[in-house]
């Protein structure tokens, strides 16, 4: 009785993870919706001061890619039950989203060596947004960095395998949330300025 109960509460977690997680998503979508609409509807202020981003951000936007790459051939080679490749590229995700967050930081020091801050007299209504935009999504990567370490942590103790899979899907799927959602904001700062 006990066993088919776990079963039951087994299967029930597996059928409701993967929705709670697009739920989740959505609504994470939605907040980044409002903050790049605030953005575009501040843009006809009279104090509105445009510059280009900073260099780190092309770089950081190049790791963040190359992780979600990483992470879709660690899917892979664990279906294939290969566990060594499995691991090679889940550690190199972890090391390239570290890099992400490593060069949004160096992009932070780039705009305040370029007398762009977040708040205060010198700050601009533009820099202000950006800022504020990228921290929420740089807190995002970093909630993406412990789901990463969560599955590398659970690969390593073999609870993944090429019929076992469920853990590493939702990492990757929120790994690949949060990589989409920089390159669409990267692509919205660079256009609309």
């Amino acid at each position: 009785m006990k066993q088919t109960l776990d079963q039951e509460y087994k299967q029930a977690k597996r059928k409701s993870a993967k929705p709670m997680l697009w739920v989740s998503m959505v609504s994470m979508t939605m907040m980044f919706a409002g903050l790049t609409s605030a953005y575009v509807v501040s843009r006809k202020r009279s104090d509105w001061v445009s510059f280009d981003l900073p260099q780190a951000f092309y770089i950081s936007t190049l790791l963040i890619i190359l992780s979600s790459i990483t992470f879709i051939l660690a899917k892979y080679f664990i279906k294939q039950n290969n566990r060594q490749l499995t691991s090679a590229f889940l550690l190199s995700t972890l090391f390239l989203g570290t890099g992400f967050i490593f060069f949004q930081l160096q992009g932070f020091k780039e705009l305040i060596y370029a007398g762009l801050f977040f708040a205060g007299e010198q700050s601009t209504v533009k820099s202000s947004f950006i800022y504020g935009i990228s921290i929420a999504h740089l807190l995002h990567v970093a909630a993406g960095i412990v789901v990463l370490l969560v599955v590398i942590f659970n690969h390593f103790n073999k609870k993944y395998s090429a019929n076992e899979t469920l853990g590493m899907e939702l990492g990757a799927i929120f790994w690949h949330f949060v990589d989409i959602l920089w390159i669409y904001l990267f692509l919205f700062f660079y256009f609309i300025r």
